[in-house]
């Protein structure tokens, strides 16, 4: 039965779908410049999967061609296990995808609460506790004080908990987030994390981009490490850190 709040944290998500998400030899690109070759990632139901690297190795890139914002040159792309040549973005969006972009991007004249009940979206799923505005406030107790206050008014740290209440509000079978906690301070990325190790508590399945490796490796299941358009390396937390050579040459650290 689905729930108004969310008070449910650790109920699981029941997927009817075993892969949320498959990238099989994709190669996209703007124009004659080509920036993704032959790019395969998968995401299971119920995974926290990271996606590393240095600014400008296509990271973002990647996170366009999954929402359908930008082509592909080639390969295939799966989603919740249908394989769709050409689909539009807000299609995707209905499909169950939920994303946090790169700059946040809310409506900065709409309202707290005018930004969370325009993007509302039933669940998917009659198993799903469904994301309603009174549990994403739950969720994020800082923006009950902000409800009146248009986007612009509110500092970086609310408007990134603003974004990410607009995405799980759309009830998404996948949240992506897209430097989750890029030019936040310390506290609020300590909060936006705690939020996220609630969310993979609750069993959602999230494909994440970050640059904090000791937050991202103890929140991920699985990492993929992107080098100039494609994937140099894949696995565990454990594996990762136990590979301090990996993270100098392709993380920058």
């Amino acid at each position: 039965m689905k729930s108004a709040t969310a008070a449910s944290y650790a109920t699981p998500i029941l997927a009817m779908v075993i892969n949320m998400l498959i990238l099989d030899k994709v190669n996209a690109g703007y124009g004659a410049a080509q920036v993704l070759f032959d790019l395969s990632l998968h995401i299971n139901a119920g995974e926290c999967v990271s996606l590393m690297g240095r600014n400008g190795m296509g990271k973002t890139t990647t996170v366009r061609v999954i929402m359908g914002q930008l082509p592909l040159q080639s390969g295939q792309i799966q989603r919740f296990g249908i394989a769709d040549a050409v689909i539009e973005s807000f299609e995707i969006a209905r499909q169950g995808i939920g994303l946090v972009p790169e700059g946040r991007q809310i409506f900065p004249n709409l309202s707290v609460s005018e930004n969370l009940h325009t993007f509302y979206q039933p669940s998917l799923s009659d198993t799903q506790d469904e994301w309603t505005f009174e549990s994403v406030i739950e969720l994020f107790p800082q923006l009950k004080e902000r409800l009146d206050h248009a986007g612009d008014r509110l500092s970086g740290g609310e408007q990134q908990m603003l974004a990410i209440g607009r995405a799980l509000i759309t009830n998404p079978k996948l949240l992506i987030l897209d430097e989750a906690t890029e030019g936040l301070a310390p506290l609020v990325r300590q909060q936006i994390w705690a939020c996220l190790n609630k969310l993979k508590q609750k069993g959602q399945s999230i494909l994440i981009i970050d640059k904090d490796i000791s937050a991202i490796t103890k929140l991920a299941d699985r990492h993929y490490i992107m080098d100039k358009g494609n994937i140099t390396w894949q696995g565990t937390s454990t594996a990762l850190l136990a590979a301090p050579e990996t993270i100098n040459r392709y993380l920058g650290i």
